[in-house]
């Protein structure tokens, strides 16, 4: 699953991630600010096709609000399961027609400790490059809300003992492809295993403080000493 992440990433980086349209996105957002523990409900940076077709960074809820929900969910809705994701009702109609990118440079996951507390660790790509996660995005027009979710599946073995699911993370030559609503079903489906990259995720153990969704320093991607 993915119940936290970080985005400490810059304009140019983002710019450069998705190669976005200097005619869209010509200055650098001037509240573009560091994310150091990012929690469900707080709004979150993400990347989809405008109507022109034209990649839009936009913000959102992270949890997603459907289309045609009368009140925010309470039901846990910032993951979607990649198993029902094309057939649930509060899923289906975003992984058929409004998918998209969500930036960041590393997520937490916790493991159980001998002394009964959980354990917080950092998973990033090598060097902490940054990556996008693999979503689906509404818009709720009654309740005036952007919202998005991360697509979550069985995790692959390099990572299994921390957590037996994984956010999707997608390699960049697929986001185009991702992001494109011809690509529908069985394939979109199996665009999101093939060309997923959480093979490549390295990971270490962090300080405890991360376990509280309303820590945000700036150590959060420390790690502790012999934590591997």
């Amino acid at each position: 699953m993915c119940g936290r992440f970080t985005n400490e990433m810059t304009w140019s980086q983002i710019h450069a991630l998705y190669k976005l349209s200097d005619k869209l996105h010509p200055v650098a957002p001037s509240n573009l600010q560091p994310r150091h523990n990012i929690a469900p409900t707080q709004d979150v940076d993400i990347v989809h096709l405008d109507k022109a077709g034209e990649l839009e960074l936009d913000r959102g809820r992270w949890w997603l609000v459907p289309f045609f929900a009368k009140e925010l969910p309470k039901a846990a809705m910032f993951n979607a399961r990649i198993e029902t994701v094309d057939i649930s009702g509060a899923f289906r109609e975003g992984f058929k027609s409004r998918r998209c990118l969500i930036p960041a440079d590393g997520y937490f996951e916790w493991t159980k400790a001998e002394d009964g507390g959980k354990d917080p660790w950092l998973l990033q790509m090598p060097n902490g490059q940054p990556f996008s996660f693999a979503g689906i995005w509404a818009r709720n027009d009654n309740l005036g809300v952007t919202s998005c979710t991360i697509i979550t599946a069985p995790a692959v073995p390099e990572i299994a003992h921390l957590h037996d699911r994984m956010p999707v993370i997608l390699a960049p030559e697929a986001y185009g492809t991702w992001l494109d609503t011809r690509v529908q079903g069985k394939d979109a489906k199996a665009l999101l295993l093939d060309a997923q990259i959480d093979h490549m995720l390295e990971f270490h153990r962090v300080d405890r403080a991360v376990n509280s969704s309303r820590y945000d320093g700036t150590d959060t991607k420390k790690p502790l000493i012999n934590s591997l």
